[in-house]
């Protein structure tokens, strides 16, 4: 039988480490090149868009696909998973808070393997559902005191920074403004869909890691191409989808200043084969757009506890 999890039920199982130790895992599999992963496909109408990305992990014995509808009511997530062995479904899973915990993992594995060690100041544009996460997976894998917080939409920021202060115990407050909050960091997070650059490359101060998590499509930018060239290194999820996806890095690749040569897999710098920061002075830019194997390697992890808890419902089929 095929077990339904709801997006309460996924709540009670998902935690950030298990979200962190999943997706290094899904990464490390598509580093050594035993995942398999396609870049996101979607069917678009004048009210709804349907997203879809699927893939397979053979070192978890599963494969299946993601798939999510977009349109004025709101974003709805769902992971289907299936047995590797035999084809059987094991599970639709609600993805909402998994999609929102998988990508704040990622964005917190890239300060891990790319950050400098003694990284301390968090600075993260956006207030939203997605900066929740990525404030709370950087805080598990680097030792920061400070973070801060800024969004051109000021009404809720702080009450934001407050929850999140209580969250993950460290001092969270709202920068005035975007200079502010990039001067004096170590770890500059973006989880916007802007469609302008958030802030200016001379403001990046040397050894700033820099976590692009928002900008998926040729109509988003979070951040210039001043930026992108200060970078000594930079790191996508997976080559294929950043030269479809990465709004930040596209009109360099169009223009012949960036090649698809110079991008990075985070899986390769997992692995060791390719190199990650070099030096505590280098810039590291990490362009995160999403992949398959992310949500299926915490979506089976989650299936597993369900299941072992006895939480769920059975489907008929």
């Amino acid at each position: 039988m095929s077990l339904f999890l709801s997006e309460v039920e996924v709540e009670g199982v998902v935690t950030m480490p298990l979200a962190l130790e999943a997706v290094e895992a899904a990464h490390k599999a598509h580093g050594d090149g035993t995942a398999i992963d396609f870049p996101r496909q979607r069917a678009r109408l004048p009210a709804t868009t349907m997203h879809i990305l699927q893939g397979a992990l053979p070192s978890e014995g599963v494969l299946g696909y993601k798939v999510y509808t977009s349109s004025r009511e709101g974003t709805r997530f769902k992971v289907n998973l299936y047995d590797a062995a035999n084809g059987r479904q094991l599970a639709v899973v609600e993805a909402n808070y998994l999609g929102m915990m998988r990508t704040g993992a990622m964005g917190g594995l890239a300060a891990k393997w790319l950050a400098r060690e003694e990284a301390r100041v968090l600075g993260v544009f956006g207030a939203g559902w997605q900066a929740r996460s990525q404030i709370e997976a950087a805080c598990a894998v680097r030792p920061i005191e400070l973070v801060k917080v800024f969004s051109r939409t000021r009404e809720k920021l702080d009450a934001f920074c407050r929850a999140m202060s209580q969250l993950v115990e460290r001092t969270v407050v709202a920068a005035k403004t975007a200079e502010e909050l990039v001067r004096g960091s170590d770890i500059v997070v973006t989880i916007t869909t802007s469609s302008t650059p958030l802030f200016s490359a001379d403001w990046l101060e040397d050894g700033t890691h820099i976590t692009a998590a928002g900008s998926n499509s040729l109509i988003r930018r979070e951040i210039d191409e001043a930026t992108v060239r200060r970078a000594a290194r930079i790191v996508v999820d997976a080559r294929q989808t950043a030269l479809r996806e990465a709004g930040d890095l596209l009109p360099l690749l169009e223009k012949g200043r960036l090649h698809d040569g110079q991008l990075v897999e985070i899986g390769e710098v997992m692995v060791g084969s390719r190199r990650g920061r070099c030096a505590p002075a280098e810039i590291t830019l990490f362009e995160s757009q999403g992949m398959a194997i992310q949500d299926l390697a915490l979506a089976v992890r989650v299936f597993r506890i369900a299941r072992d808890r006895g939480v769920g419902t059975e489907l008929p089929f």
